[in-house]
């Protein structure tokens, strides 16, 4: 599995430009790094918000999101879901 610190900047940066799309944040407002903090964070992460995404996601890196490999975890911060999207992408 991918770890935040073999992360491609440039996945990165497309997951969270996909992020701030998806849930309306400014981009002001928030700086995204690997280790921004996600759930529990941001307010719009909510249950509707987390499926909003994985959809966008699947969309945007052609993944096909298993409900069984998602957890807290995928969601803890933008690193670990963009880990979550790199190995996703090589299944």
């Amino acid at each position: 599995m991918t770890t935040t610190a073999d992360l491609d900047p440039g996945l990165l940066a497309q997951v969270g430009t996909l992020l701030v799309h998806v849930l309306g944040l400014q981009k002001d407002e928030c700086a995204l790094r690997a280790e921004t903090p996600l759930l529990h964070h941001l307010p719009q992460l909510d249950s509707m918000g987390v499926m909003q995404l994985l959809t966008a996601l699947e969309e945007q890196f052609g993944i096909a999101v298993d409900d069984s490999d998602i957890s807290s975890a995928t969601f803890e911060t933008l690193g670990s879901l963009t880990a979550y999207v790199a190995a996703a992408r090589q299944a």
